[in-house]
């Protein structure tokens, strides 16, 4: 009875998408995420599209139907071998996940390359204000101080050493 609820609610443009009225945001557009092809540097963004995606469009949706959602984007390069495996074992009943937050995390250290932290830490090293203003430059460096495994004392002296020398 429930389903059938949800079914007329949904076509009459009700609930659409789920968590609409549970977090206020009503019927916002929210985009879908880009195709993802195994590119490492592409990991993180993907990820972080899908989670946003799931968690205003797709939360009352069962576990596996969010990890097929995100397969579905799979697509390409290594991506496509490895949706490929996924799908097997899922199929299989081999590989089962509680949640969608465990798979991505799966999916993030299977493409990360294993190297993500001294990546962000080298990008992290490598950043300067130059012709940023001052506000964009402190977005861009919490952006690669995220998972750079900085923190504390050492973060702060990469900060002054990527600011312009005038301020």
């Amino acid at each position: 009875m429930q389903v059938q609820i949800q079914a007329l609610l949904a076509a009459a443009g009700g609930a659409e998408g789920g968590r609409g009225e549970e977090t206020g945001i009503g019927n916002i557009e929210v985009a879908k995420s880009q195709l993802f092809d195994g590119m490492p540097s592409r990991v993180a963004g993907f990820v972080t599209g899908c989670k946003l995606y799931i968690r205003n469009k797709l939360a009352r949706a069962t576990v596996e139907a969010q990890v097929q959602w995100v397969l579905s984007f799979m697509q390409g390069g290594s991506a496509d071998v490895w949706k490929e495996n996924v799908m097997e074992e899922l199929e299989a009943g081999e590989m089962e996940y509680e949640t969608v937050k465990e798979f991505l995390t799966t999916l993030k250290r299977e493409f990360g390359g294993g190297e993500e932290e001294s990546v962000k830490a080298a990008k992290l090293r490598k950043l300067e204000q130059e012709g940023r203003t001052m506000e964009e430059f402190v977005q861009e460096f919490k952006r690669a101080a995220r998972g750079s495994e900085y923190e504390g004392w050492l973060l702060m002296e990469e900060f002054k050493r990527g600011i312009n020398g005038g301020i």
